[in-house]
């Protein structure tokens, strides 16, 4: 079997278990739909008022888009990688020509559709129920390169916290002190302004950060994103390269 028919069907089993799992498809597309509907459509947002909903709707498009980005691939495929470890698959997948990029990449590739169509029905559902106008120009082609490369590095950093945490229930636990402050604190939600100075050099240190504003450019501003796509795919290459270095070894 080739590599593209090795990925492809580890693709395919990956996503049919996921399938299989209704409460996480049910939470993966509900817990967003939440978010938008509660701060979007119920707070909204206050442009003249001050506080942490102070910029115009279109401005918080990308912390809606990072919530699926970060989170989901965060916690599926640490969980994913931490089930396989207690289940012994491992050191059956050893067995087989499957190496553990092949491995990684494919469960990547399962991410990437899962989040894509949950990326498009948040960026529906929020020019849908909030006021957000969003730039139309052709750059907005690039948007979901935006979200392939965001879900590919963060899956990355899933492998890592899979790879280091001793159980599922450490790896949803390390996901969420992890996703939680990033979501926070990389430009989506709370705006640069609202932030102390001394703290602002460690927002660059965020990868959702470069995915906040190459979104945010592409659909609200129209800043430069070139070079925040520059910078997220070398994250994407790192992290991806570590994650799969780190995967348990039973050679």
């Amino acid at each position: 079997m080739s590599r593209l028919g090795r990925v492809r069907a580890e693709a395919t089993a990956a996503a049919r278990s996921f399938l299989r799992r209704r409460t996480a498809v049910f939470f993966t597309f509900f817990f967003p739909v939440i978010l938008v509907v509660i701060f979007g459509a119920l707070v909204r947002t206050q442009p003249t008022g001050g506080g942490l909903f102070a910029e115009p709707a279109g401005y918080y498009l990308p912390g809606y888009l990072a919530v699926v980005v970060l989170f989901t691939p965060l916690s599926r495929v640490g969980s994913e990688i931490a089930r396989h470890r207690d289940g012994n698959r491992f050191e059956k997948l050893s067995t087989t020509p499957l190496t553990r990029t092949e491995w990684l990449l494919a469960h990547t590739v399962v991410n990437v559709a899962i989040i894509g169509a949950a990326s498009l029905l948040i960026f529906g559902l929020v020019l849908a129920v909030t006021d957000a106008a969003v730039r139309a120009t052709p750059a907005l082609a690039v948007l979901p390169v935006f979200v392939v490369v965001g879900v590919a590095t963060f899956c990355g950093l899933g492998a890592l916290l899979g790879a280091a945490a001793d159980s599922q229930d450490g790896v949803i636990a390390a996901s969420n002190t992890v996703a939680l402050p990033l979501l926070f604190l990389s430009e989506t939600f709370v705006a640069p302004s609202m932030l102390p100075g001394w703290f602002l050099p460690l927002v660059n240190l965020s990868p959702l950060t470069y995915f906040a504003r190459g979104v945010r450019a592409i659909t609200y501003d129209g800043g430069a994103w070139l070079g925040d796509l520059a910078v997220l795919s070398a994250l994407a290459v790192a992290l991806l390269a570590a994650g799969a270095l780190a995967l348990p070894r039973t050679d």
